[in-house]
């Protein structure tokens, strides 16, 4: 059934067609589960980010990047890069999420999906150059485990938070996306936001479990998101953060209450928001059936574009994300009302 040679040991499709991704469903939620959400994203609000942009560092594709840190949770002081118009004030602004492993350049992430935007790109607590922090690893098979004890302690709800306080750090470096002012054409995404998400991987399961709680997003991009239906993925193997997680349930079968709390697929029966998601029939690290969970739980208007791999490189890659910044640009278009 697998599309592609290979030479992992177990079946990268996991024996899925499209027909059978589409109607895996989502867990059902834990109790407590949107209150215990709701407390830690008004926590995160409370935080005073103090954004400092540092000097800058690059020009292309229309903006000036330059490096940034900010305060989250907790006072952790966390890293990354925030990108703005060359010529004109930014009138929409997108937090980007990273993969596991984390980001040590603004990479390939801009050009924007939408023109006249500006971007934050934080490196999330204990990923990539800008977020490294004391005691928690670095590693994606360790970092996803650091805390896991307990849904309280678990680093995936921090990483969740950071994403918060970055959209708040965007926000005091460009006040106009807050108060409505932004720029000149007065446009706005779904709900009058001005703000989008984008990630990828890991980032798409931190945005699965991060929006449905925050009104300032008007829409959302997720590329072949993790964290999906965490009591399926405990069975599939892979070579991700996800085998990790499985090997610790393992000796730890408990930790699946846990986890009940950071399912990304069952946090998207609560998003709301306009979502485009790239999944994949084949992913070696991230399994197809925990991605589609994610979409296939969306409460909201949602589109789907099929990859036919992901974490694989293969001749249709480069086709593939040509496909897929399209779709992007188109998507995110669509929703911007009042001009733009």
């Amino acid at each position: 059934m697998a599309p592609f040679a290979h030479d992992f040991p177990f079946d990268p499709a996991y024996g899925r067609t499209l027909d059978e991704l589409l109607r895996i469903p989502a867990p059902p939620a834990p109790d407590g589960f949107d209150a215990f959400w709701r407390a830690r994203y008004e926590e995160a609000r409370k935080v005073a980010t103090e954004p400092e942009l540092g000097p800058l560092e690059e020009e292309r594709d229309g903006v000036r990047i330059h490096g940034v840190t900010f305060t989250s949770v907790g006072g952790v002081r966390l890293g990354g890069w925030v990108a703005l118009p060359v010529e004109e004030a930014a009138e929409y602004g997108f937090v980007i999420g990273h993969g596991y492993g984390g980001r040590r350049e603004p990479g390939p992430d801009v050009p924007l999906p939408l023109p006249r935007a500006a971007a934050i790109l934080p490196c999330v607590r204990g990923m990539g150059a800008r977020g490294l922090q004391p005691g928690i690893p670095e590693a994606a098979d360790a970092h996803v485990l650091y805390g896991i004890g307990s849904r309280d302690t678990y680093v995936i709800g921090d990483c969740v938070a950071d994403v918060w306080c970055a959209a708040s750090a965007l926000y005091e470096l460009v006040p106009g996306l807050a108060d409505g002012s932004g720029g000149s054409g007065g446009a706005a995404m779904a709900g009058g936001s001005r703000l989008g998400y984008l990630g990828e991987s890991f980032g798409g399961g931190l945005g699965a479990l991060a929006l449905p709680w925050d009104e300032r997003f008007g829409a959302a991009q997720l590329t072949v998101p993790t964290f999906g239906n965490h009591p399926l993925r405990l069975t599939l193997p892979c070579v991700g953060s996800g085998e990790a997680v499985r090997g610790y349930h393992r000796e730890h079968p408990e930790v699946v209450e846990v986890l009940r709390y950071f399912d990304a697929a069952t946090a998207a029966t609560r998003l709301e928001l306009p979502t485009l998601v790239a999944a994949a029939l084949f992913d070696p690290s991230v399994p197809p059936p925990g991605q589609f969970a994610v979409y296939n739980a969306l409460a909201g208007e949602r589109e789907l574009l099929v990859l036919s791999a992901g974490h694989f490189e293969h001749a249709g890659a480069a086709a593939e994300e040509a496909e897929l910044r399209g779709a992007r640009r188109g998507f995110f278009g669509r929703r911007v009302r009042g001009g733009g």
